[in-house]
This record gives structure tokens, sequence and C-alpha cells, in this order.
């Protein structure tokens, strides 16, 4: 009870903060309904510090709920209760086992008697995570009992006003007497008799033992004074089952013979209920009812628990990302994304099995266990499910495509416990999502190496961008005519302490990261502009300057803004700029946004030009639906156009095509004044390539401005 605990999770792939993340969104997520309970609900932390009490406490006793927490709810029980109560929690606390005590606890009509009950919540490493009790008044229950001590039949009196069934047995006499309550409670008329067999066979088949051997221990004399326990039934009248908790007082005579025994009966379903909900809840995923991250982790290491045990048992995991999710709940809304992730763990849980653990993880990343050999037979398993995703969804008359990208690993080829695994199949998955979406891929060693390369390219850009690293060179485009300057192409480059300047290749996963390419855009931007804002301050006359854009950089809702702001920070028009995108930022979901922004760039005077025309998928269909005013012809047409009679006629196809649709046309990597020749009578107007000049810092693009003079194959 040392201090509060805020309600935001820590989100990390780490499994035992991830099983933290999970219990604190469970709990939240489930606070209401436990705050409806007719129990107070509480948990601490480890230590046994007080962190949460429903809003029942407050109704319960008067106090304010913040009073309660670390060690203020001692405040308000009886002070005879305190010693034996912290006795009680300590032990509990040491052993790391429930707790079951009873005290008075103050309220606002005087002390009353609670019962406090708790369980503590392991992480799976077996430390405890955290406590979760009930405190439930039992001062009716208390006064029975006690009545009970003083009057037996004021004792049945009180237990009948509680709504507590009697069962009592009286052993001189061999009298059984049943109570109304305790009836009605197991579904028996009023004339059944009170006969140990009867109310035996309403017990379920797997709890008769335990009652049997209590019916067996007094007549044996057993002379243990109280005793109690809790057995489920399918009550007589209609079979519903029921849980009944007993509680029982041997009163023995002043020879030590059992003279009298008298048993409480309480249903407790609806608290049992309440409880098991609870608990489901924190281990289950709400949307697709499969069981979470935290619980996923608990099962995995069971399996290779069970894996290490058997020599013959291999064990897969699975990693499954669900394509498009985002852009279904971008487009359709994600009432459909919901209902595609539920489509996706009922499919994955029929195709894969009873015997297979599915789980979803969060977001659209769903989980399996198969526990198959050989490994191959889990492999048909997995391939199948992912078959059988792909059927489409109707959602509200839209069809929704269903598919989803597998990663597996295998324990112990591909890692030696479950956190390795879960990184191993991640990486797998990683992989999977980019060379094979839809399909699975199996963890490979080069994997490792593939996302360490990539997590250092992702550092190196982080910094490149952080520390204003960035120097944009520029390649001139002439016009083939007469060899005049017409343009520039702005290429990332970016300064090393001791190599000097390096190549976008050594940072190039950050161009498909979000964050990292529009921190690398945005300084490449700045310099651009800055270095076009410093020209026109000396007098020069400016030519368009083209900026490579990354598919990553049209994800961000504000390209546009950004983009024109920082031209009109610096004074200057939106002409003397072009924007460069490939086909990749036009396919799959999402595409009509892309055009949209593009549309605006267009209509503000801002060049659109799509790079490595020919290269990709449905070019054409590019060409008729998103503004584009520039063609650039890929170098790899380019390079053997006067050898390979197939690379001219495509360069003439696109020429021709292109002059039909008013678009001009730049041919990329021409090196020789023959391709520069050929490109001329094909009436190609423009080129750029290392025979007009290879990429330049901005000192030499700026003398290439002044000197206003035609460039040729010198500037290579």
């Amino acid at each position: 009870m040392k201090h509060d605990v805020t309600s935001n999770p820590l989100a990390t792939s780490w499994p035992l903060l991830d099983t933290l993340a999970a219990a604190q969104q469970e709990a939240d997520h489930y606070r209401t309904s436990v705050e409806m309970a007719r129990h107070i609900s509480w948990s601490a932390d480890a230590s046994g510090a007080i962190r949460t009490v429903s809003a029942r406490w407050t109704e319960v006793t008067g106090i304010d709920a913040t009073k309660a927490l670390n060690d203020g709810w001692l405040d308000a029980l009886y002070p005879d209760d305190v010693e034996r109560t912290m006795c009680a929690w300590r032990l509990a606390l040491e052993t790391a086992s429930s707790i079951d005590v009873d005290y008075r606890l103050q309220t606002s009509s005087g002390y009353r008697w609670f019962r406090s009950c708790a369980s503590p919540r392991f992480c799976p490493d077996g430390e405890v995570l955290a406590w979760f009790g009930t405190l439930e008044d039992i001062d009716d229950r208390k006064r029975a009992e006690t009545s009970l001590l003083a009057s037996e039949e004021r004792f049945r009196l009180a237990a009948e006003a509680a709504g507590v069934g009697v069962w009592d047995y009286d052993a001189l006499l061999g009298r059984r007497l049943w109570s109304d309550v305790f009836r009605a409670m197991i579904g028996l008329a009023q004339d059944v008799p009170a006969e140990p067999a009867t109310a035996l066979a309403l017990v379920v088949l797997e709890d008769r033992p335990v009652l049997q051997q209590l019916v067996d221990s007094i007549n044996s004399g057993d002379t243990h004074p109280r005793f109690e326990l809790t057995v489920r039934i399918h009550r007589a009248n209609d079979g519903a089952l029921r849980w009944m908790q007993t509680s029982g007082w041997r009163v023995k005579a002043a020879n030590g013979r059992i003279e009298r025994i008298l048993v409480t009966v309480r249903d407790v379903t609806e608290q049992l209920t309440a409880e098991h909900r609870v608990r489901w809840a924190a281990e289950h995923d709400h949307l697709t009812k499969l069981i979470n991250r935290a619980a996923f982790n608990r099962l995995l290491d069971d399996a290779i628990g069970r894996a290490d045990q058997s020599d013959t048992a291999v064990l897969t995991l699975a990693l499954f990302d669900v394509d498009h999710l985002k852009e279904i709940n971008d487009t359709v809304g994600h009432d459909a994304g919901d209902l595609l992730l539920r489509a996706v763990a009922d499919r994955l849980v029929a195709a894969l099995g009873d015997d297979v653990v599915v789980a979803r993880l969060g977001g659209d990343e769903f989980a399996a266990i198969v526990e198959a050999s050989p490994d191959e037979a889990a492999e048909d398993r997995l391939r199948f499910a992912l078959r059988a995703l792909r059927q489409p969804i109707l959602a509200d008359s839209i069809t929704l495509e269903c598919q989803a990208t597998a990663g597996i690993a295998c324990y112990p080829k591909d890692g030696q416990n479950a956190r390795d695994l879960l990184k191993t199949a991640d990486l797998a998955l990683y992989a999977g999502k980019a060379s094979a979406r839809g399909e699975l891929s199996r963890f490979r060693p080069e994997m490792r190496a593939n996302m360490q390369r990539r997590t250092s390219m992702l550092s190196v850009a982080r910094m490149v961008a952080r520390d204003d690293r960035v120097m944009p060179f520029y390649q001139p485009k002439v016009r083939l005519n007469d060899g005049a300057l017409s343009g520039f192409e702005a290429l990332l480059r970016w300064r090393h302490d001791t190599l000097g300047i390096q190549g976008p290749d050594t940072i190039a996963a950050a161009f498909d990261d979000l964050t990292a390419a529009t921190s690398l855009g945005e300084r490449m931007l700045q310099g651009i502009c800055g270095d076009l804002a410093r020209w026109r301050d000396e007098g020069l006359t400016l030519t368009r300057v083209a900026l490579n854009l990354s598919p990553a950089e049209f994800r961000r809702e504000d390209l546009f803004d950004r983009i024109m702001g920082q031209l009109h920070n610096h004074g200057l028009p939106a002409t003397l700029l072009e924007l460069e995108v490939t086909e990749t930022v036009f396919l799959g979901r999402g595409a009509e946004s892309v055009g949209d922004t593009l549309a605006s760039f267009h209509n503000a005077g801002v060049t659109v030009a799509l790079d490595d025309f020919g290269t990709g998928y449905a070019s054409l269909k590019h060409l008729r639906e998103y503004p584009v005013d520039v063609i650039k012809i890929d170098r790899s047409f380019v390079a053997d156009l006067l050898t390979e009679p197939s690379d001219a006629a495509i360069v003439d196809a696109v020429l021709g095509l292109a002059h039909q649709l008013g678009i001009a046309v730049v041919a990329e990597g021409v090196e020789t004044p023959e391709q520069a020749a050929y490109l001329l009578t094909r009436n190609c107007s423009h080129a750029q390539g290392y025979l007009f000049g290879r990429p330049m810092p901005a000192d030499n693009a700026r003398k290439l401005l002044a000197a206003g003079a035609p460039t040729g194959a010198g500037h290579h």
C-alpha cells in the first residue's frame, strides 16, 4: 500500500510487459461490470498495497475510496480484528496463496462482518503480478452462526431470514431436518425425505467424492468442529446447474460424542459466475472471443514444456497478419473491420481444429500453436487455414477481401524459448509481408540478419534526419534539341563523419517506414527550398527541381500542407517543384486518397511525374485516372535500346502514347551520344543521365545555373 497506479498500460513486445498491458486493459474494460456487483471488489499490487476499490466501498462504508488505498483500509477495521487480519494477509503474501478471512468493518450503520477473499495473479515467470479480491457482507451469516451457538432455533430462524439453507442432523435421535430454504435451493418438495443419498444424487458426478468423504468422516466419528466445501448440483426440479457453498459445525456432548451436526448452505452460483466472467475477460479478446496475448504466452510456455518432455513432438508457432485491415477501417468503417476480424478468428479456429491454440494478440495480428509431428504436417494445416480465409465477406452490400499473411517458426530449431520463438516467427511474418503477401513464410536464419540490417538502417536514418545531415544532390535534365538545362532531379545524399558523402542505399529501409521516410523527406524539402531561395536571392534564373516521394509519405494526411507550407515559407512558386512518384503509390487500397492528394498538387501548380514508367503494373490505367504531367522512361529500357529491338519498341511506344496524351517525357540513364541521338529522332524532348551530368552538390548546380549555357557531354 505504497503508491497509486494509473490506467495507462505500457505497450511493448516483451512478454512480461505485454502481460501487464493486457491485464490493465482488460481490467479497465470490465471495471463497470464489476462495479455493479453486490460485493466490494478490490485489487492490490504484488507487495499487498491496495491499488483499487470499487464504488461499492463508499456506498457501504461511507468512506471515500481514495482513503482505502495503500493501507488506509485498516482504519475502517474493528480494532480487535486488525492484528488477526494482518497476520493472515502477511502469510498470504509470503506464500503467494489465496486468502479467506473474516473481519468487522465500519459502515454507515455501525460495524458489520465482511468476508475478504483474494487470489494472486501470476506473471508467466511465476512471480506475483497483482492480487484481485472481493469483500462480501456476511454480517447476517455471522449473526446466524452466533445465534446457533446460543440457540438452535434462533439460528434456524436467522438463517432462513438471511436466505441460508439449513441441514440439521440430530445424531442422538437419528433425525434429519432440511429447512424450506434449503429444499427450495436444491429443488426438492417438502415431502421428500431428508436422506443424504437423495442430496448426494443431485451432486455433479465429479464432486460426489468430496461430499461422500465428508459423510464418511461424520460416520467415523471425526471430531473436527467445523467443515466447509463447495459442490455443484443439478437442481432436482429443473436440472439447472448450481454451486452450493456449505459450512458445517459438529456439536459435541461432554463425553466428546457428536450429538448434533448443523450445516448452512448458500447458493453462490451468481457470485462464482461473476468471478468466472472477470477471469475469462482477463484472458480473452472481447471482440473475437479468442484468448489474448497474456493467456497465449502462458499456453506457449506450457506447449514448450510438453515438447521438452517428448523426443518426437514438434512445436510450430504461426503469426498471422490480416492484410488491408487499416484500409478497410479507413474506407468502409470500423464495424466492417470488426466483422472481418471476427470472420478471421472463426475461420482460423474451424480450419485448424480443436487441438490448435488460436489467439488474437492485438490489432490485426493472430497466432496459433500447432503441436504436430512432423513439422511439414503443421505447415500443411497452416497453408490450408490461409486458403480458408480467402473467401470474401459481405458487409452491408460491400464485399470485403479476406486475406492474411503468415510467418512460422519451429521449436526448438528456431528458438530456445517462447520469447525467441515469437521473435523468429515475427521475422518470418515481416519477410512475408514484404515479398509474399497472403502466403506462408518459414523462418530462415538470414531473415535475422536482414532484420538487423534493416534496424541498423532505420537507426542511421533517424540520426541523419535528427542531426540534419541530409544533402540534396542535383542531377541535370536537358532539352535534347539544344542541350539546354531544363531542370534538376534532387537526389538524397547524407554526410558521414568519416566515410564522407553516402548514398540513399545505405538507409534504404527508411523509405518504407512512415516516421523515418517523413523525417527524411522533410529534410530534403527544406534543403531544396533553401537552395532555390539562395539562388533566387543571388539573381539566378531558377529552373524546376524534382523531388522523389516514397509511398510511405502518402500515409501522412498532412503531405500536401507540409510541402506547400515549405514553398510558402521560402517565397517560392509551386511551379518550381516537381514531385516524382512510382506506381507503387497507386497499388492496393487507399489509391483514391493518393489520387486526391496528387490532384491537389497538380491544381496548385506542382508538376507530377510518374517515375520508372513501364516497370510496374497497369501504367496505362494510371495515366488515365491520375494527374500525370511527366513520364520518365526507366533507364533499364534506355540502356539497351540500340541493341535490343524490344527495348527500342517499348521506348517508341511510350513516346507515341505520351505525345497523343499531351504528356512530357524524360528519358533516364542516357550515357552515350548515340542514345541521345536516337531519342531525339523519336521526338523525345528531355533526358537525364551521366552524359549530361552526374548528381552534384548544390554549389556545382548553382554554377551550372549561373553559366546559363547548354550542358553536354563535358559535364559527365
